[in-house]
């Protein structure tokens, strides 16, 4: 095959270059886990149903909450490294919605600090209108429903 004529548009192939969906930054920070007090203490004190309910919505509904629960617990317990599971499962989240990995590696900042992660990441799919409480299924009956999730409330006081 001869080389393209001069002036010629044609690209080699390996000349072409398919560019990433854009990755954006996360809705609230890792250490904002004031912002939902009630998913704080509930993740200090039993993070096994806070990654079951981030596991089932990231999954879309293949995984139960239960089941992914008493998986990272039984790992948890038998390794103590359930942050092993738990950071395949931020690496998933943020491919289906084009988050940054920040502000390190997701398995860094699972490692590091487990708690803040797993509330980084309720907190994230929450405020994409998924109701964690009723997991995929629910959540996305409401949505066909019509109903969609309340406003995220404002920081600060109002008058």
């Amino acid at each position: 095959m001869y080389p393209p004529a001069a002036g010629s548009q044609e690209k080699h192939p390996s000349a072409l270059h398919v560019q990433a969906p854009a990755r954006g930054p996360w809705s609230t920070g890792l250490c904002d886990c004031c912002d939902d007090p009630g998913n704080c203490c509930l993740t200090c004190w039993c993070p096994c149903v806070t990654f079951g309910r981030i596991a089932e919505i990231t999954d879309r509904g293949g995984t139960s909450c239960g089941a992914s629960g008493a998986l990272y617990s039984l790992i948890a317990l038998l390794t103590g490294c359930g942050w092993i599971y738990s950071c395949l499962y931020r690496t998933k989240l943020r491919r289906q919605y084009s988050l940054l990995e920040s502000p390190c590696s997701d398995c860094l900042v699972h490692f590091c600090c487990e708690s803040c992660s797993l509330c980084q990441e309720y907190r994230e799919l929450k405020n994409r209108g998924f109701d964690m409480v009723l997991g995929w299924h629910g959540s996305v009956e409401r949505q066909a429903a019509g109903v969609t999730a309340p406003p995220a409330p404002q920081g600060g006081m109002m008058r």
